[in-house]
């Protein structure tokens, strides 16, 4: 059992404005596995005044960029040795199967060296050069903190989103509030464990689980200067109406509906052995997964035919043992959410090839659904159209490349995406045509060092990088007589 009866405002742990604890119960079977203290519009307060206090007092922002990459690396270093304890507390708050968290530790050391190698990289003042020689002045551009950063993130990757936000609001010199799911309250519990130990100055950090009404009190705060959110679209709609009235700046990272296409020369074994990573991960809670697969009709029964045998080949069930592929939902209300997209799919006359609304046998005190699989699904169906944010597939025919590109594009939203080919420069042609923000070819990894964003009403803004660590600055130019 684990318990954080207090918050962590300002890089110390307070006693909360409510003390009732918020029961954490495992998503594999309903057993409580923690408690966890919930901020109320009081501890924000404290916590957006704290922050407010330790950027005006100016010891962070005005510690030059060499030392504040020096503080990050260390709290890099202390997450590097603490990653298995992490991984397994993930798995045991969210229900992802321990092969996601343990992979998913190496990542995280990628994307903190990334900002890093930008930070030590980046333009914090530079002059220019007068553009034309009579010019009488000369330019300093400075990169500046915005000010106070209220981060808000989901539950699904927690210490991902988190680290995407913390890093390079801090190596840019801002204070911030990051504000996390109730869901999570214990490996964010444990992130505020490590914070409080690498060097940072009084009231520059606080880490505060609480739900969504909190969530708006904080965004909408007055002496908030950013917001940086990743969640669903609808969410972000409403923040960034809060940002707009208020003129706060804000980025925003929210859902998907991406597409994998497999072109007629692509590998099929190769493909559907790349999707069972990139179609699959977290048991389908993830905003990038590739969900909906176009395959040519000349060969569209092959795919079906082989992702209904990856599909059923994957190992559901507790997120502890080492061959679970596929864990829980994380709450009944998104067991229910699937499986009810799952009934829509067979009403709206999708071909149920594998899975179904049942749940798996033997599984019945979690969160868990069947991984499901639709062919013959027509793209204006709402299982090819809606993010389902579980582990079901639709398998969509296309008849040219043209159609190809015009389904993968017909879509509210434009986050991630992939191409299959046997030819690497034709996929990469093909994938410029795609309307989305990150697009893989032939499964590559992500690249922390590119910027990662949404096209469309997935997002605004981009995260990793140099472009990821410039949203949190502010320009300032100064202009000096030329001699």
């Amino acid at each position: 059992m684990i318990i954080y009866d207090r918050l962590f405002i300002g890089g110390s742990w307070v006693e909360p404005s409510d003390p009732a604890l918020l029961d954490i119960a495992s998503p594999h079977d309903q057993s409580v596995v923690g408690r966890a203290a919930q901020a109320q519009p009081a501890d924000i307060d404290r916590a957006v005044a704290a922050a407010r206090a330790s950027f005006e007092a100016g010891a962070w922002r005005s510690t030059p960029p060499a030392e504040r990459i020096a503080v990050l690396r260390r709290f890099n270093a202390l997450r590097e040795e603490n990653a298995e304890k992490i991984a397994h507390l993930i798995s045991v708050e969210n229900g992802s199967a321990g092969w996601f968290t343990r992979a998913g530790q190496p990542g995280l050391t990628r994307q903190a060296n990334a900002y890093l190698k930008a930070a030590e990289e980046f333009g914090w003042e530079e002059t220019l050069a007068p553009s034309d020689p009579a010019s009488p002045v000369r330019s300093v551009v400075r990169r500046e903190a915005v000010g106070v950063v209220a981060a808000v993130i989901p539950w699904n990757s927690p210490f991902s989103s988190a680290t995407t936000k913390i890093i390079p609001a801090l190596v840019a010199g801002n204070s911030v509030v990051l504000k996390v799911s109730p869901e999570n309250s214990l490996s964010m519990g444990f992130l505020a464990e490590l914070l409080e130990q690498v060097g940072l100055p009084e009231g520059v950090i606080s880490v505060l689980s609480a739900g969504r009404e909190t969530s708006e009190y904080l965004v909408s705060h007055e002496e908030v200067d950013k917001i940086a959110f990743t969640g669903s679209t609808a969410a972000g709609r409403r923040i960034a109406s809060i940002a707009g009235e208020q003129l706060k700046r804000v980025s925003l990272e929210l859902g998907g509906k991406s597409a994998a296409i497999i072109l007629p020369d692509a590998d099929i074994e190769k493909a559907v052995a790349g999707l069972k990573f990139g179609s699959l991960l977290n048991n389908g809670e993830s905003c990038i997964a590739q969900t909906r697969i176009l395959a040519p009709r000349s060969r569209y029964e092959k795919v079906v035919a082989a992702l209904t045998e990856l599909v059923e080949s994957l190992k559901v069930g507790d997120p502890g043992d080492p061959d679970t592929f596929i864990g829980p939902m994380i709450r009944p209300d998104q067991q229910e959410r699937v499986r009810n997209y799952i009934r829509l799919g067979i009403e709206e006359g999708a071909r149920l090839v594998t899975g179904g609304p049942q749940i798996p046998e033997g599984l019945e005190k979690g969160n868990y659904v069947t991984p499901t699989v639709f062919a013959d699904v027509d793209n204006s169906m709402r299982i090819a159209q809606e993010e389902i944010f579980g582990p079901v597939l639709v398998v969509i025919a296309y008849d040219d490349e043209d159609d190809a590109i015009r389904i993968a594009n017909d879509s509210e939203y434009g986050l991630s995406g992939g191409v299959w080919s046997s030819d690497e420069a034709h996929a990469l042609e093909v994938a410029r045509r795609v309307r989305t923000g990150t697009i893989t070819v032939n499964g590559a990894s992500v690249a922390f060092d590119g910027p990662f964003g949404g096209f469309k009403t997935s997002g605004i803004g981009r995260e990793y990088g140099a472009v990821g660590l410039g949203t949190y600055t502010e320009y300032k130019t100064i202009t000096v007589p030329e001699d």
